[in-house]
């Protein structure tokens, strides 16, 4: 740890964040399953592999544009499950409602997140809620946790373990677009867009996937830190070499505006309905035919691929025909986005 405090930073999803994680959390609570710092646990449980996961959400403001924090916790939730190759199946959610929160608001947030659990065909079997002095929680904050099935085949892909050089990295559509549209949504910044989040559960399209091959190498969802920090955590563990290419990675133009103003790099922004995967090089025009055939695909790209030069590095072929390495965000960057 270089802070003997917990800074904002702590939570941005960057080096901080990875930092604390590995010093504290993983030093203390030490375990195979937990040391893996995969998006699920995944568990062997009577012959039955299953992925469980939990995560909170704290995001400011509880209603942005595209969504709001009940329908992010159970995107966030399916998708963790769904990267790791699970078909996810249960959720629960607990509540910290602050008093004074409207009924109305409240309301609002749980009808979403039914809404969003029909339309990924998951159940939210179990919750808690929880009701604290004003000023002691910011409006809601939500914890859900997921359980789904996982077939042995696709153990390996929450690892990367089976990542060669020359697999081609691939991901679903536009980045950046969760981030800055909450960014926009806050009081404070007087900035009007139409920009929207991305906030979509990607069981849907990515099961199509996991249908036509039994291939797929490895699969995150680029929430905080972006696609950068899923790929330079994915070097780092699996000690391989990166290479993306900067022209071929999909942003919207007012996305790259307002991040040009803010001062942002939109390879750092959270999204919420963004799968980076990766798949071998003779199956990644298949894979990539695939994704576009479903609604939350239809922008997908085939961004880079691995290497086996600079081993544990990602480097960039940036749009004037340079090179540079990118790194993990060192810092904070887009403070409560989920």
């Amino acid at each position: 740890m270089t802070s003997d405090k917990i800074l904002l930073g702590h939570g941005s999803g960057g080096k901080l964040s990875h930092d604390l994680i590995k010093d504290i959390f993983v030093k203390h609570f030490n375990n195979p399953l937990l040391n893996s710092c995969t998006d699920s646990a995944l568990l062997d449980i009577d012959s039955k592999n299953l992925a469980f996961t939990t995560d909170s959400y704290v995001v400011d403001p509880v209603f942005f544009p595209g969504g709001n924090i009940g329908h992010l916790a159970v995107c966030g939730t399916v998708n963790d499950l769904a990267v790791s190759g699970a078909t996810p199946l249960y959720l629960t959610s607990s509540f910290i409602i602050e008093e004074g929160f409207p009924v109305k608001d409240l309301e609002q947030v749980v009808m979403s997140m039914a809404k969003e659990a029909e339309k990924a065909g998951v159940k939210i079997v179990a919750g808690d809620t929880k009701v604290v002095d004003r000023g002691k929680c910011d409006k809601v904050f939500i914890n859900t946790s997921g359980i789904g099935i996982l077939e042995k085949g696709r153990i390996n892909i929450s690892y990367g373990s089976d990542i060669k050089a020359g697999d081609k990295i691939l991901i679903n559509g536009f980045i950046g677009d969760h981030g800055i549209a909450v960014m926009c949504a806050r009081n404070e910044l007087q900035f009007s867009s139409d920009i929207k989040s991305d906030c979509a559960c990607l069981n849907g399209l990515i099961s199509g996937v996991l249908e036509e091959t039994d291939n797929v190498r490895f699969m995150r969802d680029a929430t905080r830190g972006g696609v950068v920090t899923v790929l330079c955590e994915l070097a780092e563990t699996n000690d391989i070499g990166i290479e993306l290419d900067e022209d071929n990675i999909p942003v919207r133009e007012n996305v790259r505006g307002m991040c040009e103003v803010l001062g942002y790099d939109p390879l750092y922004v959270a999204n919420e309905g963004k799968v980076v995967m990766v798949v071998p090089a003779d199956e990644a025009d298949m894979t990539l035919k695939k994704m576009r055939q479903d609604d939350l695909g239809r922008d997908s790209a085939i961004i880079g691929q691995v290497v086996d030069e600079y081993k544990g590095k990602v480097f960039m072929n940036t749009g004037i025909g340079g090179r540079r390495i990118v790194d993990m965000l060192a810092g904070e960057q887009l403070p409560r986005i989920c």
